[in-house]
């Protein structure tokens, strides 16, 4: 004779799952997000969670077109960091996962924490919004915005549109391109972009004007002041 078992009953001390809408504390977010598999995505923005949807190529081709342009640009400044995709604790009700960011090591506006979050504000943020555009350009904009990140990258893929935000008297301008296509980062010396061969898929005419502005007497400052950062710390 087989003896049917009761069925379980949930423990008191089990962790809910982190569901979009919910309202949180930053606490409780992490809390839960901890307990989710690895690789769960999930962001707190504004105090409600935003659980991602699946990435499809609409998502991860720009989002590796994005980070080969921040990461050549990081190779080439030591005392910049570059992250893809990690939880950054804004403010208590805000806990976001930018797809990329820049920031300083050593007197910069962020830090890392001992539990390796990234903790403040990045001077640069970049996000591809797909399916997230209304959020990317809307509440998450906003926290941005009232943290001091220094300049906000938007790729609306299904667009094929390109803004670059800079905050300027605690707002975000719009950006717009040179006669050449060109955007220079006011924050990372060298840091250019052309824009309409991004969107075109053109890496290579991407590359080569990054590297113009890594070859300028502005990036070779920016990189001698990061190392008398580093020297003094």
């Amino acid at each position: 004779m087989v003896l049917q078992q009761p069925p379980r009953q949930p423990s008191a001390m089990s962790v809910p799952t982190l569901e979009s809408g919910d309202r949180l504390t930053r606490a409780e977010f992490e809390r839960r997000y901890e307990a989710t598999p690895e690789k769960f995505k999930a962001e707190l923005i504004e105090g409600v969670v935003y659980v991602a949807s699946p990435v499809r190529a609409f998502h991860g081709g720009p989002h590796a077109a994005l980070v080969t342009w921040l990461g050549v640009y990081w190779s080439a400044t030591p005392g910049v960091a570059i992250a893809d995709n990690t939880t950054t604790r804004l403010d208590l009700d805000n806990e976001p996962q930018p797809d990329a960011l820049l920031r300083i090591e050593i007197g910069g506006t962020s830090t890392v924490s001992e539990d390796g979050y990234i903790e403040g504000a990045p001077e640069l943020v970049a996000e591809i919004a797909t399916s997230s555009a209304a959020i990317d350009l809307g509440a998450k904009k906003n926290a941005y915005r009232r943290n001091g990140v220094q300049e906000y990258l938007v790729w609306q893929t299904f667009e094929n549109r390109f803004s670059w935000f800079r905050w300027q008297a605690e707002e975000f301008v719009l950006i717009e391109p040179d006669a050449d296509g060109v955007i220079r980062s006011s924050t990372f010396p060298g840091l250019w972009l052309v824009v309409p061969a991004l969107l075109e898929g053109k890496m290579m005419e991407v590359l080569n004007v990054l590297q113009e502005g890594i070859a300028t007497i502005e990036h070779q400052d920016f990189v001698a002041e990061l190392a008398r950062r580093r020297a003094t710390w």
